[in-house]
């Protein structure tokens, strides 16, 4: 009899803890935050990483699993980290980014990111920030599907992370300081990379560049992430077409091409076959800029490697977009749907309670100190942000007043041709750290309008704790009378981070469901630096479910 009860004790706990080892899992992690000398393009420098790796390490999860970074800073800046399109339900405090969700983490400290990936499968990334500290301190999040759920797509042989960055001779810290000592724009990149490798470039022949290595006949799903600082990036392989089948961890309808464009924050999985004889073809991140801006034009370069293919023989070429070729951002951009299938819906706001729109520009403020006594900045609506000495969050949490106003403008409070050739002559903004307020669950409809101020130019935006359903995008002034009737409401595709036409407007679309203080910002670092970013405070809801959860006790203090 005792037995037969020990039998049936084991049995029940071996059934309470299935759950656990099966469905969810608790993830550690340990970031030590370190420099280590790098040496790219023939040169060598310091650089701040995540346990001494550039790019920094993968995080691997699965759908649901809670992750648990502890992040211990051993440099001399402070450091926040920032874990890109991760919902962060209830958990605002580990989002990341310094004076909105916490205060940063301060030399010789440290914080343990706690998160749950609630209903989340895909390729994420993380990455540093605060300051510049973000070129080299960055890493992907890899979030497989809960076991025994397949890919809504042919099962891949192996994966590849590719990320692809920007890379500086000098340090980026001192380059965006002296910037803004001099109230002009920052130096561009030396080169672009694709996993850390500039590849051969014409100062440094010498230097290796990235091999993927490949198996004829076999398929393999690249997780593609861009973390430049500054730059839209063309991605291309020789003699390859890609399948694209998941954007921003949401899965897509299947879109077959030859070239993708990716805006920085954003990321691509796509699936190559390797269906070509044995030899190696050149792999290609080139930038993508259709205004009339300075850019690093060194094309990054790998190789697609197959296996048994001798080292001398000859890399395929392939033929680059121009760098302004915006009829193929265009196509390619217009072409994603969401998959929108029984399993992963769609589900895209009908009602709306809130119609927003925002325009996005360049500007110019006074400063005596300043090379040609004023600056220049960037603003939403024409507000130029300005950061707070503690963290928005706690500010809203604990009530704590003359920290931000909650009066963000819905709409500019100038009205004028927003992309026309006769732009204001004031280029002035106003400046503050102004909140737009949402009840929970209430919905959102934002229009965010490019201008000409001082130059058009496309700007991702990439808005913190929540998806969003790019709705509609388009050429010149939103008109809302006749453009709000060609919106995509069936099978819109979802993102995190989404580009802004230069000279023209996107439309989005997104319930409030996530409580906190969540920012929005362009992930152009310039274009944030200078003030380009605002943020929303999500009230509770009704109960503990849909209500802000506590701080943490080792909360970072300002």
């Amino acid at each position: 009899m005792a037995i037969i009860m020990w039998i049936r004790l084991i049995l029940l706990l071996s059934a309470c803890m299935l759950p656990l080892s099966v469905e969810a899992m608790v993830r550690h992690y340990k970031f030590n935050v370190v420099v280590k000398n790098v040496t790219r393009l023939c040169s060598t420098k310091p650089i701040v990483t995540v346990n001494g790796k550039f790019p920094g390490p993968t995080i691997y999860a699965r759908e649901d699993d809670t992750v648990l970074v502890k992040v211990v800073n051993h440099v001399k800046y402070n450091v926040s980290i920032h874990w890109h399109g991760v919902r962060q339900l209830r958990t605002g405090w580990a989002d990341g980014p310094a004076y909105i969700t916490q205060c940063p983490i301060q030399p010789g400290h440290e914080f343990v990111y706690n998160f749950t990936l609630t209903g989340q499968r895909g390729t994420l990334w993380w990455h540093a920030h605060i300051l510049w500290l973000r070129s080299t301190l960055h890493g992907a999040l890899v979030i497989l599907p809960k076991l025994g759920v397949p890919y809504p797509f042919p099962k891949p042989n192996a994966e590849k992370v590719i990320l692809l960055s920007e890379w500086w001779k000098s340090d980026t810290e001192a380059i965006i300081k002296e910037a803004l000592k001099s109230g002009l724009a920052p130096n561009v990149s030396d080169a672009h990379t694709i996993n850390g490798h500039p590849g051969s470039v014409q100062q440094c022949a010498s230097q290796g560049g990235y091999k993927l290595q490949v198996h004829a006949g076999n398929t393999y799903l690249l997780r593609i992430i861009n973390a430049a600082l500054n730059e839209e990036l063309f991605f291309k392989i020789a003699g390859h077409e890609l399948t694209v089948v998941e954007v921003d961890a949401v899965y897509t309808k299947p879109l077959k091409t030859d070239t993708i464009v990716i805006a920085p924050g954003q990321t691509t999985n796509v699936l190559l076959k390797a269906n070509r004889a044995t030899g190696k073809y050149l792999v290609a991140a080139t930038p993508f800029m259709d205004s009339p801006i300075a850019v690093d034009n060194v094309t990054a370069t790998a190789t697609l490697h197959y296996a048994g293919s001798l080292s001398s023989t000859i890399t395929t070429l392939t033929s680059l977009p121009p760098k302004n070729a915006t009829p193929v951002a265009t196509t390619f951009t217009d072409s994603l749907r969401s998959l929108n299938s029984k399993n992963y819906p769609a589900r895209v706001p009908t009602k709306v309670d809130h119609s927003l729109f925002f325009t996005v520009s360049l500007g110019v403020n006074p400063c005596p100190t300043c090379v040609n006594g004023s600056r220049v900045v960037a603003a939403i609506n024409n507000v130029t942000f300005v950061m707070p000495k503690v963290s928005l969050l706690q500010a809203h949490f604990f009530n704590i007043s003359g920290v931000f106003t909650d009066d963000f403008p819905r709409k500019p409070s100038v009205v004028y041709d927003f992309t026309g050739t006769q732009q204001p002559a004031n280029l002035r903004t106003n400046r503050g750290t102004r909140l737009y307020r949402l009840a929970y669950n209430s919905t959102v409809q934002l229009v965010l309008q490019d201008t000409g101020m001082i130059t058009p130019e496309n700007h991702p935006i990439h808005l913190h704790g929540f998806n969003f359903f790019v709705v509609g995008r388009g050429q010149g002034n939103f008109n809302p009378k006749r453009d709000t009737k060609k919106f995509n409401l069936v099978d819109p595709v979802e993102r995190n981070t989404v580009g802004v036409p230069s000279g023209g407007w996107t439309a989005i679309r997104f319930r409030a469901d996530n409580p906190g203080v969540w920012f929005m910002h362009c992930h152009l670092e310039i274009h944030t630096t200078w003030g380009l970013k605002m943020a929303f405070v999500v009230d509770n809801g009704e109960g503990p479910n849909e209500s802000l959860l506590p701080p943490p006790s080792d909360l970072p203090k300002c």
